[in-house]
């Protein structure tokens, strides 16, 4: 045994009251920070980090804002719960959290069998629509989350800084961009509710039971913030079910809930209104906004790739995913959804 895994065995055995403790392994379960499987003496838990090779120092703080957002929602939405967080790098060599093990799957490209008929994957959609809506609900300031971000002039903050960004970093002629960029800012919304916003809410950030169809927990909250939920909503929204342009960009995302039979989107508005007790307005220009920031963002790694920083599957197909991201988006303003 290793220096570094005896401390991490005393540390372990002194804050969590485990015996034995190993990294065993890296899994699945998010995907821009590290996974691994802890085992014990009476089971498993999950270590959340940042990437052992990352460059920038502060990589970690992501990982810190999910486990505050988590531990939070212990209660109100289904989370794993937070044992406890490390800054202590002496331990394994960098800060991690400590998360409760879920035994579920985690459904990307592929339908499990039990999830592979119409009413299991409507049951699912109904499920992953109410647990946002009960996200979204969250008494964020008595549960001491008013810190964690600002929620005033929250959509023409992402907006803006968006259109600036890729003004300095120009890729290629992305007209759209711009055009709508500003049809946004013309139609923010001057009511929209204020709340927990997990930025990157869709079927595969969260954990499903093996045996039936059944939403267990939401993961990935290393982006969290207090901002408009009807956001998540638009994200939600966006990639469930039939799209207007085919193959639409990030075709891979929530693939498997274009069946036929499946419940439109209009539904999943239905289940998310009644859990959240929010009346969603302007969904339109929620909707374009998901498109729209998706498209802007991942534009940066389209410019990595042109740079020959990056080459791999995932950025070269953005060559057709961002445009094909930005017509949704302009279908999605007309109401087209």
């Amino acid at each position: 045994m290793t220096l570094q895994a005896e401390k991490f065995q005393r540390w372990a055995e002194a804050e969590l009251g485990v015996v034995g403790a190993r990294i065993e392994k890296e899994i699945s379960g998010g995907n821009s920070n590290l996974t691994q499987l802890m085992v014990h003496d009476r089971g498993h838990l999950v270590i959340r980090s940042a990437q052992v090779n990352t460059i920038s120092p502060k990589a970690h703080l992501g990982v810190r804002r999910e486990a505050i957002f988590m531990a939070a929602l212990a209660g109100h939405a289904p989370v794993p719960n937070v044992l406890c967080w490390c800054d202590d790098t002496d331990v394994l060599g960098y800060p991690f959290a400590v998360i409760e093990y879920i035994d579920g799957v985690a459904i990307t490209e592929k339908l499990p069998a039990v999830y592979d008929n119409v009413d299991a994957l409507n049951n699912l959609g109904r499920q992953l629509a109410c647990a946002l809506g009960k996200i979204a609900r969250a008494p964020w300031q008595e549960l001491g989350l008013a810190e964690m971000g600002h929620p005033e002039n929250f959509l023409r903050r992402q907006i803006e800084r968006w259109l600036k960004v890729r003004e300095s970093q120009p890729t290629r002629d992305l007209p759209e961009i711009q055009r709508l960029g500003q049809w946004l800012l013309e139609n923010l919304p001057k009511d929209g509710p204020v709340g927990i916003f997990h930025g990157d809410y869709h079927l595969d950030n969260t954990l499903c039971h093996r045996e039936r169809p059944e939403l267990l927990v939401v993961i990935d909250w290393e982006m969290a913030t207090i901002g408009d939920p009807l956001a998540d909503l638009g994200l939600l929204l966006m990639f469930w079910g039939p799209r207007a342009v085919s193959p639409p960009g990030f075709a891979h995302v929530q693939m498997v809930t274009r069946k036929d039979g499946v419940i439109n989107r209009r539904e999943l508005v239905k289940s998310w209104r009644e859990a959240s007790g929010i009346e969603p307005r302007n969904l339109e220009f929620y909707l374009c906004f998901a498109f729209w920031r998706l498209a802007v963002i991942v534009e940066g790694a389209y410019a990595l790739y042109l740079d020959g920083k990056v080459d791999t599957d995932y950025a070269k197909g953005l060559e057709y995913d961002v445009p094909t991201l930005l017509k949704e988006a302009a279908l999605a303003a007309k109401g087209q959804w």
